[in-house]
C-alpha cells in the first residue's frame, strides 16, 4: 500500500484504505497518529470530508463527535496508564489551523516528558519529533494499537482486569 492515504485520510478511512484506523465510531474514525513521539497519540476524524469546522455540523452530530472525543480520550488515558506507569493525563484538542477537516488531537502526557516541554502545549517540541523516524507509526506500536482499540471496544484490558468506566459514580467507603 502507498503513503496515497494522507493526501485523503477520511476518504481513505471511508474506503478502508486507511491504516492508521482504529476503529469506526459513531461520528468518524479513531485513527493511530502518523508521530509517537509521546506514545498513544490519536486523532478522530468526523466522517464528512467537506465538514470543516464543529459548527458545521447539526446540533446532534456535533454532540456525538464530542461524545466520540471523549470515547477515544478515555481509551487512550486507560490503555497508555496501563502501559506506561509515568502516564500522567490526557490532552484533548480541536484546532483546525492545517488540515482542512474537522479532527480532534488526543495527546496522552507523560512524567518522563522534557521539563520544558511538559507542562505546555504538544505543539511547541522541536520539528525533529515530527519528522524523525524513529517517532514514527510502526510495528512498535502494535501493542499500543491493540490496547486502545480492545478500550474502544469496552472489552477493556488483555490481563482480564477492568473494562472501561462505566458511568456510576465512586462513592468513597471507611471514615
Amino acid at each position: 500500500m502507498t503513503d496515497e492515504w494522507r493526501t485523503d485520510r477520511i476518504g481513505s478511512a471511508l474506503r478502508g484504505d486507511n491504516p492508521t484506523v482504529l476503529r469506526r465510531l459513531d461520528s468518524g474514525f479513531a485513527v493511530i497518529g502518523d508521530v509517537q513521539f509521546l506514545p498513544g497519540y490519536a486523532v478522530l476524524l468526523v466522517d464528512e470530508p467537506h465538514v470543516q469546522r464543529l459548527s458545521d455540523l447539526p446540533r446532534a452530530r456535533r454532540l456525538s463527535f464530542l461524545s466520540d472525543m471523549d470515547r477515544l480520550g478515555e481509551a487512550v488515558e486507560r490503555a497508555c496508564r496501563r502501559l506506561d506507569p509515568a502516564f500522567r493525563r490526557v490532552n484533548l484538542e480541536i484546532l483546525g489551523n492545517t488540515d482542512p477537516f474537522l479532527h480532534a488531537h488526543v495527546w496522552p502526557r507523560y512524567a518522563w516528558e522534557p521539563a520544558g516541554l511538559v507542562g505546555r502545549p504538544v505543539w511547541l517540541y522541536p520539528d525533529d519529533r515530527w519528522s524523525d523516524e524513529r517517532y514514527r507509526l510502526g510495528p512498535a506500536h502494535e501493542e499500543l494499537r491493540s490496547e486502545i482499540g480492545r478500550e474502544l471496544d469496552g472489552a477493556g484490558p488483555s490481563d482480564g482486569g477492568s473494562g472501561p468506566y462505566d458511568g456510576t459514580p465512586t462513592v468513597p467507603t471507611g471514615t
